[in-house]
C-alpha cells in the first residue's frame, strides 16, 4: 500500500504544479491587465484547490505508513527522519493553507483585479514553499517515487 500511495502522491505533485503554474500565469496577467475574474480562472482555482487537498490526504496517509517517518526523539538527530517527520510536513501544510486561503478569500472580493492579485500573491508564496521543500527532499524534482 505504501508504494502505491507514494506513486499517487508523486504523480499528483506534477498535476498540482502544472495547475499552480497555470493559475499563477492567469492571475498575474489578469492582475496586470485589470481583467475580470473569469469562469476559467475560477475553474482553474477550483481544480488547484481539489488537487492540493488530494495531495494533503495522500500525504497524511504516507505520514502514518511511511518507513521514513519515525515518531521518536531520535528522529530530530537524523536529518532525513527530521525532514520527513517535521520539515516536509510543516512546510507543505503552510503551502496548502496559503492555496486554500487564496481560493476562499478571493471569493469575498468584488473586483476582478483584487481577486487576481490575491490569488497571485498567495499562490506564488505557496509555490516558493513547494519548490524549496521538493528541492530539499534530496529525491530529485522529477522523481516519481522512491523510498
Amino acid at each position: 500500500m505504501h508504494s502505491f500511495i507514494l506513486i499517487l502522491h508523486s504523480l499528483n505533485r506534477f498535476i498540482l504544479l502544472v495547475l499552480l503554474l497555470f493559475v499563477l500565469y492567469r492571475t498575474l496577467t489578469g492582475w496586470l491587465n485589470k481583467s475580470e475574474f473569469s469562469k476559467t480562472d475560477d475553474k482553474l482555482s477550483l481544480f488547484l484547490f481539489i488537487s492540493t487537498h488530494t495531495q494533503l490526504l495522500l500525504g497524511l496517509i504516507l505520514y502514518f505508513v511511511s518507513p521514513l517517518v519515525v515518531f521518536s526523539g531520535a528522529s530530530m538527530k537524523d536529518a532525513v527522519a527530521r525532514y520527513w517527520l517535521v520539515e516536509h510536513f510543516t512546510g507543505m501544510l503552510v503551502a496548502i493553507v496559503l492555496i486554500t486561503i487564496a481560493r476562499i478569500s478571493m471569493k469575498k472580493l468584488s473586483s476582478g483585479q483584487a481577486k487576481h492579485k490575491r490569488m497571485f500573491v498567495l499562490n506564488a508564496i505557496a509555490l516558493v514553499f513547494i519548490i524549496a521543500l521538493i528541492a530539499t527532499s534530496h529525491r530529485g524534482f522529477f522523481t516519481v517515487a522512491g523510498n
